[in-house]
């Protein structure tokens, strides 16, 4: 009995040390790539001001990510936004700031705007741009760019301004982990 307990702490170390991937549940995150993603988000307004020239809206917008590859990177993720929308009649536009959580509880931060256009988003036609700018845990150090499209989903049933939309991102990020000294 106790050889097979010394087995099997033997095998367990090694396990844990040659096969770290494996131990931990899957394949760990790549350090950099290009991903395409879908937020599928509900829109929610908070408050509105509407006075001569312009309208200004706060939206609280959460959702789920998909990976379009299958991949873990930026898979089915707890999405969460904050954003004002100014609409000023001849220009309209949309800023803020969104947290990306995996299951793990690590998290991706990024700012977005729909004045600063991508191209890139091709046929979809890109509506604006996420600014990755940090991140914790495994995500820390992360950095990239992720234009992003916006494609109307139906009205939502019943009062209160709620929307949805579906924003497919292309992202390129690359984590830069920090170097201690």
């Amino acid at each position: 009995m106790a050889q097979g307990f010394i087995r099997t702490a033997i095998f367990s170390g090694i396990l844990v040390a040659f096969a770290p991937g494996i131990a931990l549940g899957g394949d760990p995150i790549p350090q950099k790539g290009t991903t395409p993603y879908v937020t599928h988000f509900i829109f929610r307004p908070l408050v509105s001001m509407d006075v001569p020239g312009f309208k200004a809206t706060a939206f609280e917008a959460t959702g789920t990510t998909e990976n379009m590859k299958g991949e873990k990177m930026l898979d089915k993720m707890a999405a969460r936004c904050l954003a004002i929308n100014i609409d000023t009649g001849p220009k309209t536009y949309i800023d803020g700031a969104c947290v990306l959580a995996d299951s793990d509880g690590d998290k991706i931060f990024s700012t977005f705007d729909t004045r600063d256009v991508d191209k890139s988003m091709g046929e979809k036609g890109a509506c604006g741009t996420h600014i990755l700018t940090g991140g914790t845990g495994k995500y820390a150090g992360i950095t990239g760019k992720e234009p992003f499209s916006c494609e109307g989903m139906p009205a939502l049933a019943g009062a209160g301004g709620y929307t949805a939309l579906d924003i497919p991102h292309v992202t390129t990020w690359e984590i830069k982990k920090e170097v201690a000294n």
